[in-house]
């Protein structure tokens, strides 16, 4: 068995705009810092082996909260960097919805490919579990690739039409069994009274 915490990256500026961030390295905005403090508190005496991080600052400042009061290194993966939205990073959804239809509408190496994605992010995880048999792990990322993760893996998010929170600052929990990976915390926050084990 392996737990693993899933953490999406606190608030940045164009988070707060609606844009789409991408591989832009934006840093965390005044609401982000507190959320990653949060996170940080909720966790502070929550046992982590690993605490492994995608390479965008916005993640890397919130994953280095959580590691502090656990005096744990940050190990960054690329596997877990935001989608790259090519040209439209920094441009709101709708207008490539606009240009296009939609995101997946657009052509072929202006946005990275769901599959391509997908793939990438997933193979990571499973490497993960392979390796750290009986670990808990954190894993912070982005909601692209924490809603990539709980859909491939967890059988009771597979339905792409169910809504899946991802507020920014949020922490998610995925237990990996024998047979199947449960994902028994989607979307909390520090403040609605979700506590870790």
């Amino acid at each position: 068995m392996v737990i693993i915490y899933l953490f999406r990256h606190g608030r940045t500026a164009l988070n707060a705009s609606g844009l789409l961030r991408g591989h832009l390295d934006e840093p965390l905005d005044n609401v982000g810092q507190l959320e990653a403090l949060r996170l940080a508190s909720l966790f502070a005496q929550i046992h982590l082996d690993n605490i492994l991080s995608s390479p965008l600052s916005r993640s890397l400042d919130t994953a280095r909260a959580i590691a502090r009061p656990h005096k744990l290194p940050v190990v960054v993966d690329p596997a877990f960097i935001d989608r790259d939205y090519g040209p439209w990073a920094g441009k709101s959804r709708d207008e490539v919805e606009r240009r296009y239809g939609s995101l997946d509408g657009a052509p072929s190496g202006e946005i990275e490919a769901v599959p391509k994605f997908e793939h990438r992010v997933v193979t990571a995880l499973k490497s993960l579990v392979s390796q750290f048999s009986g670990k808990t792990i954190a894993i912070v990322g982005h909601d692209a690739v924490n809603r990539a993760i709980i859909r491939l893996v967890c059988e009771e998010w597979q339905d792409r039409s169910a809504d899946l929170p991802q507020p920014t600052g949020c922490w998610n929990r995925l237990i990996t069994g024998p047979r199947n990976v449960v994902c028994d915390v989607v979307g909390a926050i520090p403040d609605n009274g979700i506590r870790p084990l």
